[in-house]
């Protein structure tokens, strides 16, 4: 909870030109926290929880984040092991590299983002696009309360996925087209997945909701 009891936590969802943010800020708002839309680091100042939206291409978020001052913001609070949610490209982007663009990550954990490659008589599209089940890595993490990974799936928009360096990391996989991926990762109060839950109906919004009440339990 809140620095005031009783408050909802307080969350900023980054702003940096790109991504998903009215539907993350309206999922966050109906699960009970007190969720702002943020532009610049300064504006994170009170809040309990960071959350990284993203969607489109890493080489111009890379570039928008640096011109916005977040790279360091970013390193310090994931270092700090405050509460962070990233999603999709907010996944991406905490690792070294990404095949797209070329481009290096935040580079907060070792590992490389690389694109999907299946035989064209498979006829496996590219994006992975639609609903997929997540193998979460333990069945009594808080982070799934009501959630039932053999029968719920979640959303999925993505051309590349995350190849961590630690496979402790390795929260949840899927698979697509016979390759296994890592679809979630998670360390300390850090969670971040490339499916959005945002856009994955009730049980994404059960996601965020258990993640809020990590939130609290690491607040107090």
């Amino acid at each position: 909870m809140s620095e005031q009891t009783g408050q909802s936590p307080r969350v900023g969802i980054l702003d940096y030109g790109m991504g998903n943010l009215r539907s993350v800020h309206r999922a966050f708002m109906a699960v009970g926290a007190d969720a702002e839309i943020v532009q610049h680091p300064h504006e994170m100042e009170g809040k309990d929880a960071l959350v990284f939206p993203g969607q489109g291409a890493i080489v111009d978020s890379m570039r928008l984040l640096k011109e916005r001052d977040w790279i360091g913001f970013l390193k310090n609070w994931v270092n700090a092991d405050r509460p962070f949610f990233g999603i999709c490209l907010g996944l991406q982007a905490l690792f070294d590299f990404s095949e797209e663009g070329q481009t290096e990550g935040l580079g907060l954990f070792g590992g490389t983002v690389r694109r999907f490659v299946f035989d064209r008589e498979e006829g496996i599209k590219i994006p992975h696009m639609g609903w997929n089940h997540v193998q979460f890595a333990s069945a009594d993490d808080s982070l799934i309360t009501k959630i039932h990974p053999k029968e719920d799936q979640f959303y999925f928009v993505h051309s590349y996925y995350v190849v961590p360096e630690e496979k402790d990391l390795i929260w949840g996989t899927t698979e697509y087209g016979g390759t296994t991926f890592c679809s979630a990762i998670r360390k300390g109060n850090l969670v971040a997945t490339q499916f959005h839950p945002e856009k994955s109906q009730s049980k994404g919004l059960q996601l965020y909701r258990n993640f809020l009440e990590n939130v609290n339990s690491s607040c107090e």
